[in-house]
């Protein structure tokens, strides 16, 4: 096998026997607080065996769990198998097709295979009862898999749409009111009240610039100032009506600058509108993509291992687990949480795949989120369209003259993906995710590494206190996570627990972000070293 192999206790996966016994499986339960699709009804676009929901006691999310039933030609497992997903990304990359699919040579393998998509990925929706649940998870997959039959170029600058409207002065006065009050009262529930007088602060520096050099410019201040006084008072009948008469003020004098033949106010009400729908959208997406990092580690995933367990019934109550990127990172976070809580994990074994919570000694790409770590650049930004930025690069990067062919190297290396699964991968396996979860994982970078939402829990003070075995492998050139960063981390776990390795060879083949789950050598290679690790700890 050609693999560089490093670990820190010895080269093998598992310490002692690797022989295990069977136990017998549990027929399933009943389904406690979730919906689950039978297999003719899930949308065409899941194609695991069948697709659970399982509900937040916290949201109305829905969490989609893709589920792959164990061949009956395997061998008998003790443990289910949990799949996570990197950032921004959903089940697909597990599936790409019948000859490149890890979830499936993991239940060919035995294994009963799950994959978690997190909210807001893939086929999660939000949603209170069982048809309004498969309504939006058939619309989401008609939506996902329209995307591989479109690459044509998608607006990805923040800039909205502008449509012009007939001024109505009252409906603008009503709207203009309704922002102000959502802004102070339901986003407030979203942003802390420092954040909140920044985004209040930003929608009046807009409406400013429409009528800077304008003799009307003094009047627009006086009402400023007096809009935010009320803004910072606490709401009431008697304030909303007279931020009511000084958003009328507001619209009287926008209407009087377009009445004016001055040129600079030309079609100032038409700009005005956009100028309050645009902000109103913001704040709309503001509350919609309204989590971070520390949700899916608190909420989602413990969400998704209870539901496994009462459908698996495992006898010691652990089920194995596997993270690639980002979802290894929530592995590595929930090892670092138990071992400073004293407490038992759910685990019996953990994967990685390329993922780290210190990247400070790295080259990594990631670096190039940075600038979003700045808190009110993410309330600019409430949003990164992931998705939509790799569909309209993709022509760019897979076709003459190749302007943006680096962007490739970034998820595989050289000649280690066939280009129709990397079309399917890149159009298929990305979706949209909140600025406030880049902003999060921005910590790795800092000096602490990766740390909780308010920074004052540094996972990777506590990951050495665990004591659940762990592989943790890594590609020779991913630029994402660099061999380097996976070691740091590696090196923090305790040496007769961890093993760490990097495949890829000097002269290649080489590994980068996405080859260890998806690339063409990776099942001769890599899925073989995580099935002896899995079934040296699967007792």
């Amino acid at each position: 096998m050609s693999t560089m192999s490093m670990s820190f206790h010895s080269s093998a996966l598992c310490k002692g026997s690797s022989t295990f016994c069977s136990l017998p499986r549990a027929a399933a339960p009943f389904r406690l607080r979730a919906f689950s699709t039978a297999v003719s009804d899930k949308p065409s676009v899941c194609t695991a065996d069948e697709l659970h929901y399982v509900s937040l006691s916290n949201s109305d999310w829905k969490l989609a769990l893709w589920r792959y039933n164990p061949s009956p030609l395997a061998p008998p497992r003790n443990h289910p198998l949990l799949l996570l997903s990197g950032v921004g990304t959903n089940a697909i990359g597990y599936d790409l097709s019948p000859e490149s699919s890890f979830a499936r040579y993991m239940s060919g393998e035995g294994f009963e295979t799950w994959i978690l998509e997190v909210r807001g990925a893939g086929l999660s929706v939000q949603g209170s009862n069982s048809k309004d649940i498969e309504q939006s998870a058939l619309a989401m997959s008609e939506t996902m898999e329209s995307a591989s039959e479109k690459t044509e170029n998608v607006a990805v600058n923040g800039d909205l749409t502008r449509l012009a409207t007939v001024w109505d002065e009252s409906k603008l006065v009503a709207r203009l009111t309704e922002t102000f009050m959502f802004l102070s009262e339901r986003v407030s529930g979203f942003l802390s009240e420092s954040q909140s007088k920044v985004m209040f602060s930003n929608l009046l520096d807009q409406i400013s610039k429409l009528l800077v050099d304008s003799p009307l410019y003094e009047q627009f201040n006086e009402v400023r100032g007096k809009l935010s006084t009320l803004f910072e008072t606490k709401q009431n009948s008697g304030i909303t009506s007279q931020i009511i008469d000084l958003n009328q003020k507001l619209v009287n004098i926008i209407e009087e600058g377009q009445l004016s033949v001055s040129p600079p106010l030309f079609d100032l009400q038409a700009r005005f509108t956009s100028t309050i729908e645009d902000f109103q959208k913001q704040l709309d997406l503001i509350v919609k993509y309204d989590w971070d990092f520390d949700h899916y580690l608190e909420e989602d995933v413990p969400a998704a291992i209870e539901y496994i367990m009462k459908q698996s019934m495992p006898k010691d109550g652990k089920l194995l687990a596997i993270g690639h990127s980002m979802g290894g990172i929530l592995l590595y976070c929930m090892l670092s949480r138990y071992g400073f809580e004293g407490k038992e994990p759910k685990l019996a074994a953990v994967v990685t795949l390329a993922s780290s919570l210190d990247y400070t000694s790295s080259k990594s790409t990631l670096k190039l989120l940075l600038p979003l770590a700045d808190p009110a650049q993410a309330l600019n930004v409430p949003v990164v369209p992931l998705g939509a930025m790799l569909a309209a690069a993709y022509p760019l990067s897979s076709r003459p003259p190749y302007v943006l062919s680096w962007l490739n190297t970034l998820i595989s290396a050289e000649n280690m993906m066939d280009p129709d699964l990397l079309k399917r991968l890149v159009l298929n396996n990305f979706c949209t995710i909140p600025a406030k979860l880049i902003l999060q994982l921005t910590s790795a970078f800092r000096e602490r590494g990766l740390c909780n939402r308010n920074g004052t829990f540094s996972y990777k003070d506590h990951l050495h206190k665990s004591n659940i075995p762990i592989l943790a492998i890594a590609g020779d050139q991913d630029l994402i996570c660099p061999p380097e960063a996976v070691e740091e981390t590696a090196k923090l776990i305790p040496e007769h627990l961890v093993t760490y390795k990097v495949f890829g060879e000097p002269g290649g083949p080489h590994y980068a972000h996405y080859d260890l789950v998806g690339g063409r050598l990776a099942v001769e290679q890599v899925y073989p070293c995580i099935i002896e690790f899995l079934s040296c700890h699967d007792k």
